[in-house]
């Protein structure tokens, strides 16, 4: 873990990831194992980043962004296998917004209160609930 700007370490709870360089967390900031931010990339408040999250450099992530990883793809009869989210580069997440297991292209931006559900190509702007 490189030493990102906590300003106030006593209020976030972050284990197991791995910070680029030059990235800030804002307080009440959770951060789970396996996963990874890119270089200077901004976590803004009372935001939740599940397991297996990959955010790319220079990517903004709003206030109040809830990270999920409670969807699963299996076959019927075998162990299920979560799966991950991966952010691309200079991707800007609107506050409130809920990102599920997908892929996002880079230089998306997201609408606040977004609720994304499926893969977001480069180069999009989406709104809305579901998010399109």
């Amino acid at each position: 873990m490189n030493n990102p700007v906590i300003p106030y370490p006593n209020l976030v709870n972050i284990y197991g990831c791995e910070f680029k360089d030059n990235v800030f967390v804002g307080p009440f900031v959770e951060i789970q194992k396996n996963t990874i931010i890119g270089n200077n990339t901004r976590i803004s408040s009372h935001t939740f980043i599940c397991e297996h999250v990959v955010i790319g450099d220079d990517c903004f992530i709003g206030h109040g962004v809830m990270f999920t990883n409670d969807l699963f793809q299996y076959e019927i009869g075998e162990t299920p296998v979560r799966k991950e989210t991966k952010i691309g580069n200079r991707v800007r997440v609107g506050s409130n917004a809920t990102i599920l297991p997908v892929n996002i292209g880079d230089d998306v931006v997201i609408g606040a209160g977004a609720v994304v559900t499926k893969d977001v190509p480069s180069n999009t702007i989406i709104k809305g609930n579901p998010a399109r």
